[in-house]
């Protein structure tokens, strides 16, 4: 076998074209791009706007069998599959999400892909890229500012220093911050509290920024967050704080799409990222929409496993930006299968079909899920060298028992000569007009009804069940007229239920509701679950411990 040249290698050898070219390939003129260095940049406004009239492309989403240590590779089918479109003479833009800091130095790596489906440049993508993240961070943080400064000057508002809801934001992995007590040390610092951090893809400003279709509907989006309560629980807003206007401000640029490119020249729009186990888990409206005006196809991704990352696409963000997807592209592999399957990691380079059995019900489990959507689907099998004939063979025959087509799929590898299969099928998919797509609740459905529906429905537990407090928490929001919101679920990302360790298709459990939170400006209530954390900490020997600058001063460990 020839030698394997890992991610980095093949990005740094990567024939990049200036970003100018890329933009003219999909219609962008260069007074519209703003760029950042030779190979990224920002879409003007103007030009987004300039486009709204255009007919709309077809919308594939790409999502996944829940994530396992084995590796999935959900971004890398994503850009191989977006190369396999413009192959085989599609027209056609990836879309997805920027990185977050605190998963890079802590275990998860990066997210450009991997191998021959690639996005580049991926150290700055994985990096600070343009900004956006930073910017968040800092708007964030001005409201947070704003809060205490309110209430050391008079509070006005009369906040209830014990109800202020409204946390502080780091882009790291930091325990540590979970919980704090600020304004200690006196008069001159102002009322100490309990406090908090949260990591900055949490934050309902990142959710706003993904959600908000312009710069207009950003401010008023921005002012309409609930920062605290008063001592009647009426709520206070951060436009009582005039804070909307500098948020605003701060974000401006964030706002914008970054365009970049694939290893194949092709396009990319990489913007924004929440995190999808406690977040919405996708990629900006404005990316989404205006790639949609410019290509035939747009292939887009949720994150983590379909009970997370699809759930809340299809009814959180395209609920919310009325997007209607054509088809849906599940991502398994053989050695998820036999992991969900009982294998150890150690073990997953030998043969086990029957492991590769018993594990494909986590995979039939999310075609029906993605079923209940509307949306026909096809499952795109990630090659592995490892993998056999017979494994590949029993994920096939197991996938065509469900009445769905699995395709072998060799991007990685290949590029979009290794995917070429796949991208014929999702044409046919999405050509067939075969898509009924509709959300899996109404809005007027009540909120721990909604939650119970998720439960029952796509995670097959028996019930949601909560604290009396929860459930008056939620009955207080609908009373203020908040019941209409989709519900975002915080859960862990590799289980259908809330134990992390219970893998495969289990049925029957309970989900915990521990705490529930309201995000009036992004427009849901987050639901946290069992033991997820919305500021997650570092593991014993986090990744950072190999990331080192060589003596070219290239980067090194990131991958």
């Amino acid at each position: 076998m020839a030698e394997v040249k890992s991610d980095i290698e093949i990005a740094r050898a990567a024939k990049k074209k200036q970003i100018q070219e890329i933009g003219q390939k999909i219609g962008i003129p260069t007074e519209h791009l703003l760029p950042y260095g030779h190979d990224k940049a920002k879409i003007s406004a103007e030009f987004i706007k300039s486009v709204k009239g255009n007919k709309d492309g077809k919308l594939i989403l790409v999502t996944a069998i829940n994530p396992t240590p084995a590796g999935e590779g959900k971004t890398t089918t994503t850009v191989g599959l977006g190369d396999g479109l413009n192959r085989i003479g599609k027209k056609a833009i990836v879309c997805i999400r920027e990185a977050s800091l605190g998963p890079n130095f802590g275990v998860k790596g990066g997210a450009a892909g991997g191998g021959y489906a690639q996005v580049v440049p991926m150290e700055d993508m994985n990096l600070h890229f343009t900004g956006d993240f930073h910017a968040i961070t800092t708007a964030h943080n001005l409201l947070s500012a704003l809060i205490d400064n309110h209430i050391y000057w008079g509070n006005e508002l009369g906040i209830d220093t014990r109800r202020v809801v409204w946390r502080r934001v780091m882009d790291m992995n930091d325990r540590a911050l979970r919980e704090i007590i600020c304004s200690l040390g006196g008069v001159a610092n102002g009322f100490p509290r309990e406090a908090g951090f949260d990591i900055t893809v949490a934050s309902e400003v990142m959710a706003i920024l993904c959600l908000a279709t312009d710069l207009k509907d950003l401010e008023k989006r921005l002012g309409d967050i609930i920062v605290a309560y008063r001592r009647d629980k009426s709520p206070v807003y951060a436009r009582d704080l005039k804070a909307d206007g500098a948020m605003a401000v701060l974000l401006k640029d964030a706002m914008q799409p970054n365009l970049v490119q694939t290893l194949e020249n092709n396009p990319a729009f990489v913007h924004g990222g929440p995190f999808a186990n406690i977040a919405h888990g996708c990629n900006s409206v404005v990316a989404t929409t205006t790639a949609l005006k410019l290509a035939d196809y747009v292939v887009t991704e949720a994150g983590f496993g379909a009970d997370l990352g699809a759930e809340k696409f299809f009814d959180i963000k395209c609920r919310k930006a009325g997007l209607k997807p054509a088809a849906a592209v599940i991502v398994a592999t053989v050695r998820a299968m036999k992991m969900n399957g009982g294998v150890k990691k150690e073990d997953l380079g030998k043969e086990n079909v029957e492991a590769v059995k018993k594990g494909c019900a986590n995979l039939g489990r999310h075609i029906e899920n993605i079923r209940q959507f509307g949306v026909p689907a096809v499952v795109a099998i990630n090659h592995f060298y490892s993998d056999t004939d017979a494994e590949i063979q029993a994920m096939k025959d197991y996938v065509a028992s469900m009445g769905e087509e699995a395709v072998l799929c060799k991007h990685w590898a290949k590029g979009s000569a290794g995917i070429e299969e796949l991208a014929n099928k999702v044409v046919a998919l999405a050509e067939s007009g075969a898509s009924q797509f509709a959300p899996l609740y109404p809005d007027a459905m009540p909120l721990f009804e909604k939650i119970n529906t998720i439960v029952q429905r796509i995670y097959r537990g028996s019930e949601a069940i909560a604290d009396k407090s929860v459930r008056d928490q939620l009955h207080a929001w609908e009373q203020a007229g908040y019941g209409n919101l989709p519900v975002c679920m915080a859960k862990t990302q590799y289980s259908f239920s809330t134990d992390p360790n219970l893998r495969g298709a289990p049925t029957g459990h309970t989900v915990p509701v521990r705490e529930v939170r309201l995000s009036a400006g992004a427009g849901f209530v987050v639901i946290i679950c069992g033991e997820v954390m919305t500021m997650p900490g570092l593991p014993k020997a986090p990744s950072s411990e190999k990331i080192f600058l060589n003596e070219m001063g290239q980067i090194e460990g990131l991958f």
